[in-house]
């Protein structure tokens, strides 16, 4: 027996219209019933507006939220915290409430104490640009993305469907996992990656800027992401990002010491080792959904 469609009979609402609000909503066009969104820069609402993505926009919350049946929170994490927070007073009636933090443990505790007409869920997609803003926005931004769900005890099978529905319609896969899991395995290939970037460009001469190819590129990319989006999740995944700098420590010390001892047999033992590993982590080894 086929689930209901709710996506198509939904009126979504989308709080923050930046890379991943807006692409969300590009997404999303024509295989909803309304978009309604709201952003607090005008000059995000005034590119909104010219996309003709929305059926109502609004710097005010309030306005929009009492009209939708599913609220995405895609605000910078802190600001997610905020808005659940008042969520009860910017919305009279019932509706699913979901983010798409890139942190979760916090999100799921204060998603666990909205009132019961709300039905909480939480959401990441495993995608995204190190340019930020409406203006890059890509309706294919998640196509073949994974994107993972966080459920509470109280979510609905309704909550769980449109979470199918939804990756089904932008292309993406779904992935069930609790938050803690979550969070530590972001940790390893999401955030310690940005720090590694950062610090990796930190150490690189200016000077030697004239030799920067492909692989100086692609190593750093993610550096240039806003530290106004970062900051935000390297506070809420503290322990788990200082854990994995613990880890990525040992492996460079490793690499450091075999290079300086010439123990040119163990290093290329460890350069095999490592490219097999890359190989398999990159081709996503499947583990299943974690509840």
């Amino acid at each position: 027996m086929s689930e209901p469609d709710f996506l198509s009979s939904s009126k979504i609402a989308i709080i923050g219209l930046g890379l991943m609000g807006g692409s969300l909503a590009l997404a999303l066009r024509g295989r909803c019933q309304e978009l309604l969104g709201c952003d607090i820069d005008e000059e995000t609402l005034t590119l909104a507006e010219q996309l003709n993505t929305f059926d109502q926009l609004s710097r005010n919350p309030g306005d929009i939220l009492p009209d939708s049946d599913v609220v995405v929170m895609a605000t910078p994490l802190n600001a997610i915290l905020k808005l659940i927070d008042k969520m009860p007073d910017l919305h009279p009636g019932s509706a699913i409430v979901f983010d798409l933090g890139s942190t979760k443990t916090l999100v799921m505790q204060s998603l666990a104490v909205l009132p019961g007409r709300f039905d909480p869920l939480g959401g990441h997609p495993m995608c995204g640009k190190e340019r930020t803003g409406l203006q890059n926005a890509d309706a294919g931004l998640f196509e073949g993305a994974t994107f993972t769900f966080t459920a509470l005890e109280r979510t609905s099978d309704k909550a769980k469907s449109f979470a199918n529905q939804l990756t089904t319609a932008i292309g993406s896969l779904p992935f069930w996992i609790d938050a803690d899991t979550h969070d530590r395995w972001s940790a390893a290939v999401s955030h310690l990656p940005y720090l590694v970037a950062t610090a990796l460009t930190a150490a690189t001469p200016f000077e030697s800027a004239p030799l920067v190819g492909p692989g100086f590129r692609s190593s750093t990319r993610i550096a240039a992401t806003p530290a106004s989006v970062m900051l935000d999740i390297l506070e809420t995944n503290r322990e788990n990002i200082l854990e994995s700098l613990k880890k990525f420590r040992v492996e460079i010390d490793r690499l450091e010491l075999l290079l300086a001892e010439d123990e040119h047999e163990m290093l290329n033992h460890q350069l095999k080792q490592s490219a097999d590993r890359q190989l398999s982590l990159a081709g996503g080894i499947s583990m299943g959904n974690i509840q």
